[in-house]
């Protein structure tokens, strides 16, 4: 049997036959799961933009923009590993840290001390309300996988979802191979 519980950190894979256009073949990292409700981002949804095409003041830094997921998608967030130069961050695991000083994290990218292998950028998150994700996970949307780092700053994202369910092995290997579109003869 496989680990089912949803923690701070783990990530979520969308069933292989979800319809939903905002999730279909995600991997979402969640960074908080508590009794009133989820929050995560998206890893593997890569928009076609910097984030300093959206952010006037922003300093150029090579990072993509991810689309976090399609609640409050007026809103920027970041992952990042530097958790102990940004003050305010919140740790979801030892190495990866959510959020933090905005103006701090500017100046770090400013003098060079944040590069985009250290950081990532989401438009928007994914949330779920009091029972809602628990509710998704009795009618199988989701599967449970472990963070490795590499998901978050050294994968190629369009096979993230393929390659995390491999590495879960026994029948998720199967599961990986199968076909995004499927057709009918």
């Amino acid at each position: 049997m496989t680990d089912r519980k949803i923690t701070r950190g783990k990530v979520l894979l969308a069933e292989p036959f979800m319809l939903d256009g905002n999730f279909k073949r995600s991997v979402v990292l969640m960074c908080e799961h508590t009794e009133d409700g989820s929050l995560g981002f998206i890893l593997n949804k890569s928009l076609d933009m910097k984030i300093h095409e959206l952010i006037a003041d922003f300093p150029e830094i090579e990072s993509s923009v991810y689309y976090g997921g399609p609640v409050q998608t007026d809103t920027i967030h970041y992952i990042h590993n530097a958790g102990h130069l940004l003050e305010d961050s919140q740790e979801i695991l030892p190495g990866v840290f959510w959020g933090g000083n905005f103006d701090q994290l500017k100046s770090l990218i400013s003098n060079g001390l944040l590069s985009q292998k250290d950081i990532r950028f989401f438009v928007g998150y994914s949330g779920w309300s009091k029972s809602q994700l628990k509710d998704e996970m009795k009618f199988g949307s989701w599967v449970v996988a472990d963070l490795n780092l590499n998901y978050l700053f050294h994968n190629k994202k369009s096979n993230l979802w393929s390659d995390v369910m491999k590495h879960k092995g026994d029948v998720f290997s199967v599961i990986a191979q199968v076909p995004e579109e499927m057709t009918w003869n």
